[in-house]
């Protein structure tokens, strides 16, 4: 079976769109520039070079802008071009492109030192190269001026306002040396940021910016020696500039290449919203499915506590019942630890880096959300909890009140009315039926003791955990053995009561379940805690989960703080072990 694409989201395809744009329509631009230009004069050659140069400004720009969409890099890439492409037009002879070219003839070298000194963020990173980038647009712009302004015979006669060849001479150089200035000053920043990076950007950043500080200074060496002290010819020149120029958008592109930037155009998608309102508002489970175009990609979380798995409702979800040969399954790391898992389709998102990099970009907001599910978890648990306790009281009261009813209510009645019948009986009848009546009286006493003794064990109360736990041993129709490091007198009503009850529903089991030949009892006192095991050779095969009994027992020993468990696999005896605390 052929691998399905990959789906993209809507804001990724809306971005291929206008890249697509701005490919055709400056595409459009080269070959309208390419018809305006004198491509058949001295320099057809340096001319052709124009549209060249700037669409090798396009395309870095737009392979930038597509790697790292939220990234200004390649919008300054395009600006780049663009001053470039500006400062080109000048050699039409159509009168607003000439009018155009005279004012930004040289903006394409303050353009440059942005883009060379915003990589790779994409924004100026401090002072110092903010207040460059200011100066080296003023002076391309203020001090051109003079140039069309003062010069009939300038490059824009149009605009001249004076006729000052003196001024405009002047001005040239001071836009040399303050441009010669601020390039040795870029240099230095370059060279500066190139010692103070770490190995692996610095891997990164050499090629860019050892090419970049090349260029800075070879910019002003061409327009200080080449031109003012060695007179070398225009077009030589020209196409030295024009060299060093097309290498820079060249250079990024190696250098995004290099640095091994992959396409996140939806992770940069992912990475904003995030950042966003409506992060608060939104389930993560649906941002990760609709930035990776996956609408049946399901969020997980791992739950410490219970070493499951835990919906965004706090669910329990089982592993066997999501694993699917046919999807993926992505984990989620933070500091070393697993917190969740991504379940998406394998064959619509083949790339698995991708999933991999999205469970990175939102690893802290899944760490809130499976904190959230364990809570709701917890809650949940909890509820259910009160409400088992509850319904087992409720069944304890019916079950009293049924046995209240019909037994020793039952037999009272027979009693009252045994002894009216002996108070008309004839005087012979009266000694035998007063035997039977003691009788019977002595049977719904030793019933109303059982009933008691279920409800509140009396050795219990009078002498203590060991010795009530030893009188259930001593009951049990199987050999029973008991080991006890707890001294009587020295536990909470409520704790002895909690401990006794598991005790006496374990045994039950074992009496009821097990088919065992024997059990033994353990009980110790560690740590604050006092530590019940009681382990039989039965079948095995016991659940908490499997009946209300030992349900009830762990809802009540949850309840004061405590834990119970219960191993008990086919064959091999149970062990039920809880621990409750004694404070």
């Amino acid at each position: 079976m052929p691998a399905a694409p990959g789906v993209r989201s809507a804001l990724s395809r809306s971005l291929d769109r206008a890249i697509v744009i701005v490919a055709v329509l400056s595409a459009l631009l080269i070959v309208t520039t390419i018809g305006l230009l004198p491509l058949g004069g001295p320099a057809g050659l340096l001319l052709a070079a124009l549209p060249l140069i700037f669409g090798i400004y396009v395309v870095a720009g737009l392979i930038a802008w597509r790697r790292r969409p939220s990234n200004g890099l390649g919008f300054l890439i395009l600006i780049a071009g663009l001053m470039v492409f500006i400062g080109g037009v000048a050699n039409t002879e159509v009168p607003v492109l000439l009018a155009i070219g005279a004012i930004g003839a040289t903006l394409a070298l303050p353009a440059m030192v942005h883009l060379l000194l915003a990589f790779p963020s994409g924004k100026l990173p401090d002072r110092l190269s903010r207040a460059l980038v200011v100066v080296l647009y003023t002076a391309s712009l203020v001090l051109q001026a003079p140039e069309y302004l003062l010069d009939p015979d300038g490059s824009y006669p149009p605009f001249a306002i004076a006729d000052a060849p003196g001024a405009v001479a002047v001005f040239g150089i001071l836009q040399t040396l303050v441009a010669t200035a601020v390039m040795l000053v870029v240099a230095g920043v370059l060279w500066g940021r190139l010692r103070r990076a770490d190995a692996a950007h610095r891997r990164v950043l050499i090629p860019l910016f050892s090419y970049g500080i090349f260029t800075v200074l070879f910019l002003p060496l061409i327009a200080i020696a080449l031109d003012r002290v060695f007179h070398v010819e225009p077009a030589v020149r020209g196409l030295l500039q024009f060299a060093a120029v097309a290498g820079i958008p060249i250079a990024f592109a190696l250098g995004l290449l290099r640095g091994g930037f992959a396409r996140t155009g939806e992770l940069e998608e992912l990475g904003t919203w995030l950042g966003t309102a409506d992060a608060a508002k939104e389930p993560l489970a649906a941002a990760l499915a609709r930035t990776l175009g996956d609408p049946t990609l399901r969020l997980f979380f791992w739950a410490e506590g219970q070493g499951g798995l835990l919906d965004e409702g706090g669910r329990d979800v089982s592993v066997e019942t999501v694993a699917d040969p046919r999807r993926g399954w992505q984990p989620i790391v933070l500091d070393g630890r697993s917190i969740g898992v991504i379940d998406y389709d394998a064959e619509l998102l083949a790339d698995k880096e991708l999933v991999h990099t999205a469970g990175r970009i939102v690893a802290i907001a899944v760490d809130r959300d499976r904190l959230t599910a364990e809570l709701r978890a917890s809650q949940t648990a909890l509820r259910r909890s009160r409400e088992r306790i509850v319904e087992a009281a409720d069944r304890e009261r019916r079950r009293i009140a049924r046995d209240l009813h019909d037994g020793l209510q039952v037999q009272l009645v027979l009693l009252a009315l045994e002894a009216q019948q002996i108070a008309t009986a004839p005087p012979p009848r009266v000694p035998e039926r007063a035997t039977r009546l003691r009788i019977d009286i002595d049977a719904a006493a030793a019933d109303l003791r059982a009933l008691v003794r279920d409800l509140v064990p009396a050795a219990l109360v009078e002498r203590g955990l060991t010795a009530a736990a030893e009188d259930l041993a001593d009951r049990m129709p199987i050999p029973t053995e008991i080991a006890s490091e707890i001294d009587d007198g020295a536990l909470s009503h409520v704790v002895e009561a909690t401990t006794y009850f598991v005790l006496t529903e374990a045994l039950a089991n074992v009496v009821k379940h097990a088919g065992a030949t024997i059990a033994r009892v353990r009980l110790g006192l560690d740590d604050g805690r006092v530590r019940l095991d009681v382990e039989d050779d039965g079948v095995g095969g016991a659940s908490i989960e499997a009946g209300s009994g030992l349900r009830g027992l762990a809802d009540r020993v949850e309840a004061i703080g405590g834990t119970i468990s219960i191993s008990s696999p086919p064959g091999r005896g149970t062990r039920v072990w809880a621990e409750v605390p004694c404070g």
